[in-house]
């Protein structure tokens, strides 16, 4: 194949999964769908990033719960077809035979027609569900300069956190030559003892090779996944580049935010992500406009803040938080939140190192610490969420290290 200075590349993002460690926030929605950082949806993050690398041709493979997300992609990621661009939600249709998606690798079988009448050299085939700004292109310059058949994006990790993950192996020019699914003890990057290579999910392949193993992966007793099968069965037989996301650079970025990369795959994590945000110098900065997350934005007012009796403690006010529009802090405090569109805090509540949803409203005198609050829950005054965990316990999930999740239209008694 001749590889070009701006060759052909159709983006396929695979977000057709159930995210059952994020229940039940995903009791109703994909795990794309779930609502991130006040205004925003998790695969918002991916979406923003092919746009702002210039890539205009995106599938979005969709099959759990999915009408929230195709609502989500329909209303507020619309591309002009001039030039052929597009971003379009492709449901899984069983066009091979009964079974829907059996894995990421099957889901691309099932959809090798949609390739093949695109036309392109290269297909991007990225998850939807990771928080991170990542410039694609450079990625593509690099798979095409070291004319590989196929290049995974990796991000160094310490070896004693690499338990989670899937550890790449690597020779001293980048080359894959081995494969760990959750090791105990990862295989390190050469002449970097302490740190070992994290596999992010995002793959970039030559057109010819992506048709050539998902249809041989098809035909043989596997889990058709990626990371389990189509990666292990063919770096031996084929060039598998790994890219090193930690020189990933895109504009505006400071230092701090180098190679920051998160699976919101449990509760836990999503929330520890969120806070990540609200600090002084945060880990992820959303407010960096030269690489701006895209969203659909509703035409709610700006937020607001009333009264302020200090000496009564009737004081709306808000520290170290995100407060999305339409949002009324009524006389209450909250610190370290986010808070999402038409939240209400109503006098004399208190809301601490938590995130509520859409449409949350906060009664006098409640007091919420740690939690997660779904759309649509109406917080009764004098209310305490995440001060007693073993009475939460009893009517909400908490997370191990204490996160009480609040579902979607709970109804207090």
């Amino acid at each position: 194949m001749a590889y070009k200075t701006n060759p052909r590349v159709l983006s396929m993002i695979l977000a057709g999964g159930e995210g059952s460690r994020l229940q039940p926030l995903t009791k109703t929605r994909a795990k794309p769908a779930v609502p991130f950082a006040g205004r925003y949806r998790i695969i918002d993050f991916v979406l923003s990033n092919f746009i702002n690398s210039r890539f205009y041709r995106i599938k979005v493979l969709t099959q759990y719960k999915s009408n929230s997300l195709n609502k989500h992609i329909s209303r507020g990621w619309h591309l002009t077809h001039v030039g052929g661009n597009f971003i379009e939600p492709v449901p899984a249709q069983q066009r091979v035979g009964k079974d829907w998606y059996r894995g990421s690798a099957d889901a691309i079988y099932q959809n090798i027609e949609i390739i093949t009448d695109d036309n392109p050299e290269h297909v991007l085939i990225f998850g939807a569900d990771h928080i991170y700004k990542m410039n694609v292109r450079q990625m593509l310059a690099e798979h095409i300069e070291r004319k590989a058949e196929c290049t995974i994006a990796a991000i160094p990790m310490p070896c004693d956190q690499a338990y989670k993950f899937g550890v790449l192996e690597i020779d001293e020019d980048w080359r894959l030559i081995g494969f760990q699914e959750k090791p105990k003890k990862p295989k390190t990057i050469p002449g970097r003892p302490d740190l070992c290579l994290i596999s992010m999910g995002n793959y970039i392949f030559t057109v010819d090779t992506i048709i050539e193993e998902v249809q041989r992966d098809h035909g043989a007793e596997s889990q058709h996944d990626f990371g389990r099968n189509i990666i292990p069965g063919m770096y031996k037989q084929r060039y598998v580049h790994v890219y090193d996301f930690s020189r990933n650079s895109v504009p505006g970025m400071s230092q701090n935010e180098r190679g920051y990369w998160r699976d919101v795959g449990d509760i836990d994590t999503y929330w520890e992500t969120h806070m990540d945000l609200i600090s002084v110098s945060p880990r992820l900065d959303i407010h960096n406009v030269q690489w701006p997350i895209h969203t659909y934005y509703f035409p709610y007012p700006p937020a607001k803040f009333i009264f302020d009796d200090e000496q009564g403690k009737r004081l709306g006010v808000a520290t170290n938080s995100l407060v999305s529009e339409g949002a009324i802090i009524s006389g209450g405090h909250i610190d370290r939140s986010i808070l999402s569109p038409m939240v209400r805090i109503n006098s004399y509540s208190y809301v601490s190192e938590s995130i509520l949803f859409e449409d949350v409203n906060i009664g006098r005198h409640a007091m919420i610490k740690r939690a997660i609050i779904d759309k649509h829950v109406d917080v009764p005054p004098g209310a305490k969420i995440g001060y007693d965990l073993e009475e939460d316990k009893r009517r909400f999930h908490v997370t191990a290290s204490g996160i009480v999740v609040v579902p979607k239209r709970h109804q207090f008694k």
